[in-house]
């Protein structure tokens, strides 16, 4: 006899539980944590970014376990190969027939490390994977594992040798989060975790320990599916789209793919913190992460010095909210 399945509340519990763990191995990055949950919940892929050690390989390694999910790690580089991805035909000498040979991407989390720094051929063979949830070799459609996301990284300092992606690879990415460096307290706390032995290549030893699996893991998804959305504040989502795309500071505004992912991400965002339907505060809490690799800046207003969320904000402040 199988167990029941948790509830709304147990299952809510259980991701604040996930929190917690991760916590134990990453520490100062629970902002990013949480977007990973919340990319997750509404099946989305996420886009980290920050300076090289502030722990994005070790926050999806450590996530991965807490939720029991296969995760395997690809270093982008300019020699890297579409098959070396996605998987190739491969011969067997055995049967004397070609075999497919699955590639990393047949996982339920791939981080794809440093992904700016490999060319646009094999970063369109993600594409497909990411937007799709399959993989095509020689006419023949594999689907991939479920849950699957896409974790890739980038390096916001250093662009020598990099290939900058394009925008229809940008619009995949359901939230863009920025890693930054800790807070002195918790730089603290984590510089004393090593000096007491901490290893992050042993999440087992770190008393890290597993909360809940893919099934669980579908059920909050459909919990978050269900969340309500009142008519003004689809218009309200509406109208701050439309004002990127009338921005004097924005060349490029957000696209309908963008609209929808606020909406996935508000909604998974008000069912994690127990509330039934989306309000406007859910829609501006996830704005941010969900639109800021969406859109782009003139160039006058980035030799100014404007930010991406800097305009973003001043969007939120001139559209009119819903009562």
């Amino acid at each position: 006899m199988t167990d029941p399945m948790p509830d709304d509340a147990q299952l809510r519990a259980a991701l604040d539980r996930v929190r917690t763990e991760v916590g134990k191995a990453v520490v100062g990055q629970d902002g990013a944590v949480t977007g990973l949950i919340i990319a997750l919940l509404a099946d989305g892929h996420v886009l980290l970014e920050g300076v090289p050690g502030v722990a994005k390989t070790l926050l999806v390694r450590t996530l991965s376990r807490t939720l029991r999910l296969e995760t395997r790690r690809v270093q982008f580089t300019p020699d890297l190969m579409p098959g070396d991805v996605t998987g190739s035909l491969a011969y067997d000498p055995r049967s004397g027939e070609f075999a497919f040979r699955e590639g990393p991407v047949f996982t339920n989390l791939l981080l794809a490390d440093e992904i700016n720094r490999t060319p646009p051929k094999t970063q369109s063979a993600l594409l497909e994977a990411m937007e799709e949830r399959q993989v095509s070799v020689d006419g023949v459609t594999r689907p991939l594992p479920n849950p699957f996301l896409v974790a890739a990284t980038q390096n916001p300092i250093e662009y020598e040798g990099t290939y900058a992606l394009p925008e229809a690879q940008l619009d995949r990415f359901l939230l863009k989060l920025v890693l930054d460096v800790p807070e002195r307290d918790a730089e603290v706390a984590m510089l004393r975790r090593h000096a007491d032995g901490f290893d992050p290549h042993d999440l087992a030893a770190a008393g890290v320990e597993p909360v809940l699996g893919s099934a669980e893991l579908a059920a909050a998804r459909a919990a978050a599916r269900r969340v309500g959305v009142a008519d003004d504040v689809l218009a309200y989502v509406v109208d701050l789209a439309r004002a990127t795309r009338r921005s004097p500071s924005m060349r490029l505004g957000v696209s309908p793919r963008a609209v929808a992912g606020l909406l996935a991400a508000a909604k998974s965002w008000a069912w994690l913190t127990g509330v039934e339907r989306v309000t406007p505060d859910h829609v501006q809490a996830m704005l941010l992460p969900a639109w800021r690799h969406r859109v782009q800046l003139r160039p006058e207003a980035e030799l100014e010095g404007v930010a991406v969320d800097q305009v973003l904000r001043s969007i939120v402040q001139q559209v009119q909210v819903p009562l």
